[in-house]
């Protein structure tokens, strides 16, 4: 997410506190809300795949090789 987009969230913020929002501008805050949240998922989730685990009985598992072989689903787990 560009800095921009960020800069406008906490312009939307700040003015929602101050005067309140029309509603163009209440949709378009939740729009950047739900970018903003699904880069810092994507952001998580690529660190995560680049995560070696080493489990019990000493092999080391990869969390993306992990991921990738369950069909990238989250295997129960909170893991995107």
């Amino acid at each position: 997410m560009k800095q921009e987009q960020i800069d406008r969230i906490n312009e939307l913020y700040h003015k929602s506190k101050a005067e309140g929002l029309t509603e163009a501008e209440k949709s378009e805050q939740a729009l950047l809300r739900k970018q903003f949240i699904a880069d810092i998922r994507n952001n998580l989730a690529s660190q995560l795949d680049n995560i070696d685990m080493v489990n019990a009985d000493g092999t080391v598992e990869n969390l993306g090789e992990k991921r990738a072989a369950n069909g990238g689903k989250r295997d129960g787990k909170r893991y995107s």
